[in-house]
C-alpha cells in the first residue's frame, strides 16, 4: 500500500521580553539555577499574576505579519497537570480564545514551487521550569529559572507532507520571528523549539491516521531526522497489521530514534478553565494599528525587492534575506561597493559566509565589515586587483591586517595592466616551452590553459586575466 504522511508543527518561540509574562523576574539566559524565579512564578499563596503588555504586543506583531485574525477579546486559562518542574500544578495558557488565529505562511519547496501552510492559532503561555538529569546520580534537579518565561505557541494546520516541508516551514517561522525581533531564535538555549505531530494514512484517503507527537525538538536537522524516523516506524507498524497508538514520544539524537514517553493527553485531561486571577485581554483597533506601524519590511517583501532592485536571482535573494542581519549586511556592502550588487552578493554568500561558518561566527560579529568588503569589491571593479588576488586580500582583512587599500599597498598586490610587461612575460613563456607551442599549434587547444598558468606565474598572479588571455591568443596564433 502507498502511504502519505500528515504533519503539523507546534512551534514554541520564547518572546524577547526582559521580564516574565506574569511577573517582574528576569528572563536572561545562563543565570545560576533558581535565581530568577519569584513567588509569582512558583504560584505561592496570595500572589497574583500581572500580564506583561510587551508580550501581548509581540504576539500581535506575529499575527499581523502572518495575516492572522487578532482577537479583540482573548482569555487565559489554567492547563492542569503535574510535572516536577511545574510547582503550581498548572500552566497559564490560552485555550478556547487565543490572541491570534487563522493565518497562513508561504514556503518554498526544493523544486522552486511554493506551498501555503495554514496557521491554526498562536497563543500566549508561560514556560515551565527544567528538569536536570545529567549531574545527578539517580536524582533529578529542578531549575525554575525558566518558569514563567513568555512563549508564543504557533500551531500549524496539518498541511505538511514531508520532513523537508516541515523543516522549510520551521525555518520560515524562525526567520520571521527574528525579523520581527520578538524572539532571538537561539535553538541551543531552547528559545525556539517545536513539537511535531506525525500520522500516516493510505494515499488518497481524506481521514487522518492516529498521530504521535514528538516533543521538544530543538534543531532543524533533528526535526527532519525525527519525522523521517517516525514515518518509517509508523509505516512499518501499519504494513505489519499493527495499530499506531496516540502518544507522546521523545527523539533521541544519539540513537537517531523516537521512543515512547507517555500516552497522549486530550484537552479534557488538562481540565482547562479560565484563570480566575487574570482578566480577559481586550485589544482595541488603535492598539492593533499602532502595532502594525512597527512592522519591519518582512522577508517575502524584502526578497521581491532584492530581485527587482538589485537584479538578483530569486535564489540569491532568498539566501540573502534569510535573516534580517544578513540582508542588512548585503545592502551595506552593495552601497560601499558603488552598486556592484551581483559581486556583493557573491562575496557575502561565498567567501564571507564560508569564513563565518568555519569560525562559528554570526554575521554581526564578522571581522570584515560591510564597508571593508565593499571597498575590496570596488578594487575588483576598477581592475586594481583580480578576483583571484581578491581572495588573498580578503584573507588578510579577515586576519586584521587593515582594509583592502591598505592590504593591496602593503603587499604589492596591484594588478599588472601594462601591455608591454604582460607581453614580455608571454614571450618568455613561449620561448621556454617550444614543445608545448608546437603541440598547441598542431591542434591541442587544451594547452592554452598551460600557457595561461605559466604566464600568470611569471607575473606572480598579478596580470589582468582578460588582457593576458587576449594577448596570449594573438601570440600563440602568430606563425
Amino acid at each position: 500500500m502507498e502511504w502519505e504522511v500528515v504533519i503539523g508543527l507546534e512551534i514554541h518561540a520564547q518572546l524577547a521580553t526582559r521580564s516574565k509574562i506574569f511577573s517582574g523576574a528576569a528572563t536572561a539566559y545562563g543565570a545560576a539555577p533558581n535565581t530568577q524565579a519569584c513567588a509569582v512564578d512558583l504560584g505561592m499563596p496570595g500572589v497574583l499574576p500581572v500580564l506583561n503588555a510587551e508580550a501581548v504586543r509581540m504576539a500581535v506583531k506575529f499575527g499581523l505579519a502572518t495575516g492572522c485574525k487578532i482577537a479583540p477579546r482573548s482569555v487565559f486559562a489554567r492547563k492542569n497537570y503535574f510535572y516536577p518542574d511545574l510547582p503550581k500544578g498548572y500552566q497559564i495558557s490560552q485555550y478556547e480564545l487565543p490572541i491570534v488565529a487563522h493565518g497562513k505562511l508561504e514556503i518554498q519547496l526544493d523544486d522552486g514551487t511554493t506551498k501555503t501552510i495554514g496557521i491554526t492559532r498562536a497563543h500566549l503561555e508561560e514556560d515551565a521550569g527544567k528538569s536536570l538529569h545529567e549531574d545527578f546520580h539517580d536524582l533529578t534537579g529542578i531549575d525554575l529559572n525558566r518558569a514563567g518565561t513568555p512563549l508564543l505557541e504557533i500551531v500549524s494546520e496539518p498541511d505538511l507532507r514531508s520532513a523537508k516541508e516541515a523543516v522549510a516551514y520551521m525555518k520560515k517561522i524562525h526567520s520571521l520571528v527574528r525579523y520581527l525581533e520578538i524572539c532571538d531564535g537561539n535553538m541551543q538555549e531552547g528559545s525556539f523549539r517545536c513539537d511535531a505531530n506525525v500520522s500516516m494514512r493510505p494515499k488518497g484517503r481524506e481521514k487522518f491516521g492516529t498521530r504521535a507527537e514528538i516533543k521538544n525538538i530543538n534543531s532543524f536537522r533533528f526535526v527532519e531526522r525525527a519525522i523521517n524516523y517516525e514515518i518509517e516506524r509508523q509505516t512499518d507498524l501499519l504494513e505489519r497489521g499493527g495499530t499506531v497508538i496516540q502518544e507522546t514520544r521523545l527523539y533521541d539524537a544519539n540513537k537517531d530514534e523516537t521512543r515512547s514517553m507517555r500516552s497522549k493527553e486530550e484537552a479534557m485531561d488538562y481540565r482547562y478553565f479560565p484563570d480566575p486571577d487574570l482578566l480577559p485581554v481586550i485589544l482595541d483597533d488603535s492598539f492593533i494599528e499602532a502595532t502594525r506601524k512597527t512592522l519591519p519590511e518582512l522577508p517575502d517583501e524584502k526578497r521581491e525587492r532584492f530581485v527587482s532592485q538589485y537584479g538578483l536571482t530569486p535564489y540569491d535573494a532568498s539566501v540573502l534575506t534569510s535573516s534580517r542581519e544578513l540582508a542588512s549586511f548585503f545592502e551595506a556592502t552593495e552601497r560601499a561597493a558603488d552598486g556592484e550588487a551581483k559581486l556583493a552578493a557573491n562575496w557575502v554568500m561565498g567567501d564571507l559566509s564560508g569564513a563565518l561558518n568555519k569560525a562559528n561566527l554570526e554575521i554581526t560579529a564578522s571581522p570584515v565589515t560591510a564597508h571593508m568588503l565593499g571597498g575590496m569589491i570596488r578594487r575588483i571593479s576598477d581592475n586594481t586587483i583580480s578576483g583571484k588576488i581578491a581572495k588573498e586580500v580578503f584573507e588578510a582583512m579577515w586576519n586584521g591586517e587593515g582594509d583592502a587599500d591598505t592590504v593591496i599597498e602593503k603587499k604589492g598586490l596591484k594588478q599588472v595592466t601594462d601591455t608591454g610587461a604582460i607581453e614580455a612575460a608571454i614571450d618568455a613563456v613561449i620561448a621556454n616551452n617550444p614543445k608545448q607551442l608546437e603541440q598547441y599549434r598542431s591542434g591541442q587547444d587544451k594547452l592554452f590553459g598551460f600557457f595561461v598558468g605559466q604566464a600568470m606565474k611569471a607575473t606572480q598572479g598579478k596580470a589582468n586575466p582578460a588582457l593576458l588571455n587576449e594577448l596570449l591568443k594573438k601570440k600563440l596564433g602568430a606563425q
